[in-house]
């Protein structure tokens, strides 16, 4: 067996050899399950290549590198003209793992420092998911600092409902995307948003304004941006001719936005650079290093890929599993098989979605409705599963049940009974392995 061992670090070790009784070797690989992990074992007579991100140092003290990117920025955003009568900071839910109740208390203070007349209850914290679920108490007591809950900075908190919430409207983008966002960021003085960057499979990459022009935008304004999700260059690691980055970068031009906060995290969550300042500056600035680490090259497609999302909150429900299987089936053969591990603690994630998908006998069938009616949010994830799953097996190692995961055209299957099987179908495939499928993308061939 061939295995690329990588960037692992002695603990972070996925693989160990092992004798059994038979006198053949196995390899065990460790790969991120929820909140845990799950061992796969694979004759080493099988040929297996691991892919994971590439080295990256996480900052030593991010709290200091924080305040340095906000004392590095040009601090017009909170320099320039008189003291803003309300500030609103958005924050994305609990599906992006930035560190926010390490950074946001600090960024209140720094804001309450440059303008002493500004009273703390003039400042609101909107917790932005798009179409999500509106965060509820448990889910804030996960994201936000205990200071901000418990009365003792009395900041305002808004839960973003984008089918609900109060909206202001901002005009249109030159694509014809009607800007409207939550009333709470859209009529403040000061807009701030806070994110992190990584691989979007149609966005190209994450952060700058999208945290407000879709974290905190309408229904509306969610699906006229990704509808552009077929058109050409709307892939991943694309930003410079992606129409539905460039749309969003409009956005938030027209919503005025006047300062992002993004952070690089590592394969472990671990921030490996901050950057503040102008929302596209950041994110074209973020998207470098996010490519350095988990951008992916491999020869040619495989027989069989495993991928791990990442574990939580990259798979979190099956609504955000989905990201995984991108990268997965760049790494697939025609015909292959794709093996997602994705435990969905939170279960399918959207009800849209779930309603559209199971409406349908097959992944060909939605497919053809899809393509021949007009774009409807929820409806685009069944679309990008079934453009997979009607070239490839597939197959989910999950908690979900498999009533659930039938009604969603989707296959479940214990994993390394699957893999056995695979492995004696093919005699002697050649293997992925993704370690950190959900943030990872193939930007060549070698």
């Amino acid at each position: 067996m061939f295995i690329d061992k990588g960037n692992l670090s002695q603990e972070e070790t996925c693989y160990i050899v092992k004798g059994i009784d038979t006198g053949s070797i196995i390899v065990d690989i460790k790969l991120k399950y929820g909140s845990d992990s799950l061992v796969l074992n694979i004759p080493d007579s099988i040929s297996v290549d691991i892919f994971e991100p590439n080295e990256a140092s996480p900052l030593a003290d991010p709290l200091a590198a924080f305040l340095n990117a906000l004392d590095a920025m040009d601090g017009s955003a909170f320099t320039s003209g008189s003291t803003p009568k309300s500030v609103a900071i958005a924050v994305p839910d609990e599906t992006r793992p930035l560190p926010i109740k390490l950074f946001l208390p600090v960024l209140i203070e720094r804001i309450l420092k440059t303008f002493p007349s500004l009273k703390v209850e003039d400042i609101s914290i909107v917790v932005g998911g798009g179409l999500h679920p509106p965060a509820d108490s448990a889910q804030l007591q996960r994201i936000l600092p205990s200071s901000l809950l418990d009365g003792s900075c009395p900041c305002k908190i808004v839960c973003h409902d984008a089918k609900n919430s109060p909206m202001t409207y901002f005009g249109e983008t030159s694509r014809g995307t009607p800007v409207e966002v939550n009333a709470a960021i859209g009529t403040a003085d000061l807009k701030i948003v806070m994110g992190m960057i990584d691989v979007h499979q149609f966005v190209g990459f994450t952060g700058g304004s999208k945290g407000v022009a879709i974290g905190c935008a309408s229904a509306r304004m969610i699906t006229a941006n990704h509808k552009m999700l077929a058109k050409e260059g709307a892939s991943a690691a694309n930003i410079e001719s992606n129409p539905v980055r460039q749309d969003l970068n409009e956005a938030g031009e027209l919503i005025g936005v006047n300062l992002a906060i993004n952070v690089v995290l590592d394969a472990s969550k671990k921030p490996v650079i901050v950057l503040a300042g102008k929302p596209v500056d950041v994110m074209k600035a973020g998207a470098v290093e996010t490519a350095r680490i988990y951008g992916l090259k491999m020869k040619e497609p495989y027989d069989i890929v495993i991928a791990s999302c990442g574990g939580n909150p990259k798979d979190i429900c099956l609504y955000q599993a989905q990201k995984g299987l991108t990268p997965a089936a760049q790494a697939c053969k025609e015909g292959g098989k794709i093996l997602i591990l994705a435990e969905c603690s939170q279960g399918i994630g959207d009800d849209v979605y779930h309603d559209y998908v199971k409406q349908f006998p097959c992944p060909h069938a939605l497919m053809k409705a899809f393509q021949s009616s007009e774009f409807r949010m929820g409806a685009h994830k069944a679309f990008l599963f079934a453009r997979v799953t009607t070239k490839k097996e597939v197959v989910f190692h999950t908690a979900l049940d498999e009533k659930a995961l039938s009604e969603c055209l989707l296959k479940k299957g214990e994993a390394q009974a699957t893999l056995n099987q695979w492995i004696k179908e093919l005699k002697s495939p050649r293997i992925a392995v993704l370690k950190n499928a959900n943030s990872s993308f193939f930007s060549s061939n070698e």
